[in-house]
């Protein structure tokens, strides 16, 4: 007598959250790279500089890093073992920016910092395998 196993469902709602939210997050950072070189009296600090760059580089950094996050998104929820790993890299550089740009805005960057640990934790939690 022939044993046939039932299917093995593989499909993770936590990697399908991180894949959402590392693309909403892509947006957010986009969004904070374009205010950023258009607009340099918007992220004013009461020293009135950034942290480390100056708002040119800060604004390129974001930008690159939200299309990056965005494709990373894109490539978890598509199911791809490497934008995992990649997910986990990316929320983590986002994490170390927002430290940096806390003295500007506090609420923003918490409130991003929160959403990057959300990301990681999505994308760890899941079983190996597991798609999005």
């Amino acid at each position: 007598m022939a044993t046939t196993s039932a299917p093995h469902d593989t499909h993770s709602g936590w990697l399908g959250f991180a894949g959402v939210l590392a693309v909403l997050l892509g947006v957010f950072n986009v969004i904070d790279g374009l205010v950023a070189l258009f607009n340099h009296h918007y992220f004013v600090n009461a020293s009135g500089h950034l942290l480390v760059f100056s708002y040119t580089a800060w604004g390129w950094i974001w930008l690159i890093l939200g299309i990056i996050q965005i494709a990373v998104g894109a490539g978890v929820l598509a199911g791809q073992t490497w934008a995992r790993a990649a997910g986990v890299l990316f929320a983590a550089l986002v994490m170390i920016g927002q430290f940096a740009f806390l003295a500007a805005y506090p609420v923003w960057s918490v409130i991003t910092i929160v959403l990057a640990i959300l990301v990681i934790y999505g994308l760890i939690s899941a079983p190996h395998g597991a798609r999005g």
